[in-house]
């Protein structure tokens, strides 16, 4: 798949990470070998995480992360030493990058939360220009001035400025990768060659107009994959086409807010499920969604519900997320909750305060941000849910929506 068919949450997210002016932005210059990021000699250049998408072979679409120094001071260096935590949360693999062999405490910091979260890391220790052809040389001898918390990581000396270095720290951060391939399919594990798929996708006015949303186009994608076919159709002209079909389905996969009309349509021997539940196992947290939904049950009165999603769109009439959730959630235990709506990147670091967190299908979000969300809850022990696991149990058909995925 090139860099233009790959979707920003399918391709590996590499952050540089490190303190100001130890060469994080010039590194990651000579690694694009294009100008992404502003250099200078000033401490704190780089005051938001800087993204620059491409190929890095042999590991083929990738997004570079730059990031600001983590040793940033004052009140708006905590801003963005808060950035850069953020962007850690979402990466695949960190380049820690080092200008001197004692590591410095924000260093020190660094390297903990990148172990905490057990991400992939390679040290690069940049500004090696003077000493470059020493390195060369007897690079063991510089090795060993290297503090014990570096051992176990991959180190290679570096020159953003003369590019040595630049081609072994490119394969280093490919080799790291390799362990984070994902062998998860969308849907077309579970289904066979020849099979019949019926997606059914919702008109209204809070769908795009004049396309499909992320999840119908990799579920489509993945369904020619597995050298199947898949019919696509609207809740209303749902019942024509299962009509004109010689053979049931092997499995209906609907928009979730179209659950309670379209489990009426489809017959029970049919499987079906949703869009927004196959993207929960294709993320790695549907289990804990299905527990989260079920607290829905338990919520009293004035509760704090966290209703977030992974991507910023125009909030429309009909949106699913800050108008047809809530008025669900109201039908289906007739309380009224106290609700807080988040968007993108803009997740809340303490949520402690809510009783349950209902998610998007994050089909925006790569797999270790999603993750680490999810984590954040577990600590606090809130539940946490997905759009369409919270619908599929209001609607009281969850058991039956994730029987395709429980085999």
């Amino acid at each position: 798949m090139s860099l233009n068919d790959t979707p920003m949450a399918e391709r590996t997210h590499i952050g540089f990470f490190g303190l100001r002016n130890a060469g994080k932005s010039s590194l990651v210059n000579r690694i694009t070998n294009q100008p992404v990021s502003l250099v200078s000699d000033i401490k704190g250049t780089t005051t938001d995480p800087v993204r620059k998408s491409m190929e890095l072979l042999p590991l083929g679409p990738v997004t570079i992360i730059d990031t600001p120094g983590y040793d940033d001071e004052g009140m708006l260096g905590e801003l963005r030493i808060g950035r850069t935590k953020e962007v850690l949360s979402t990466c695949d693999i960190a380049v820690l990058v080092v200008e001197k062999e004692e590591l410095q405490e924000a260093e020190e910091q660094l390297l903990d939360l990148i172990k905490a979260r057990q991400i992939p890391c390679v040290i690069a220790r940049n500004k090696t220009d003077l000493d470059a052809k020493t390195l060369q040389q007897d690079p063991a001898r510089e090795l060993q001035g290297f503090p014990q918390e570096l051992q176990g990581f991959p180190l290679y000396f570096v020159s953003a400025k003369s590019g040595v270095g630049i081609e072994e720290l490119k394969e280093a951060i490919a080799a790291a990768a390799k362990g984070t391939v994902k062998e998860m399919r969308l849907v077309a594990d579970l289904i066979r060659k020849g099979d019949t798929v019926v997606l059914v996708i919702p008109i209204d006015t809070s769908a795009p107009k004049g396309r499909l949303i992320l999840p119908q186009q990799q579920a489509i994608r993945d369904i020619l994959d597995a050298d199947a076919v898949s019919m696509v159709t609207s809740v209303e002209g749902l019942p024509d086409t299962l009509a004109r079909l010689k053979e049931p389905p092997a499995l209906v996969i609907t928009d979730s807010q179209a659950f309670a009309k379209v489990m009426k349509l489809v017959p029970e021997e049919i499987p079906l499920t949703s869009f927004s539940i196959l993207m929960a196992r294709y993320k790695g947290f549907l289990w804990e969604a299905v527990e989260g939904a079920k607290a829905i049950d338990r919520l009293e009165d004035h509760a704090k519900i966290l209703i977030a999603e992974g991507c910023t769109h125009h909030r429309q009439c009909e949106d699913i997320g800050t108008v047809k959730l809530p008025a669900w959630l109201k039908k289906y235990t007739g309380k009224d909750f106290e609700l807080t709506f988040t968007s993108g990147h803009g997740y809340p670091e303490n949520l402690s305060d809510f009783d349950l967190i209902i998610h998007c299908g994050a089909c925006m979000l790569n797999d270790n941000e999603v993750r680490n969300r999810m984590l954040s809850a577990q600590k606090k022990a809130v539940p946490f849910t997905n759009y369409g696991t919270a619908i599929a149990h209001m609607n009281g058909i969850l058991k039956r929506s994730i029987a395709p995925v429980s085999n």
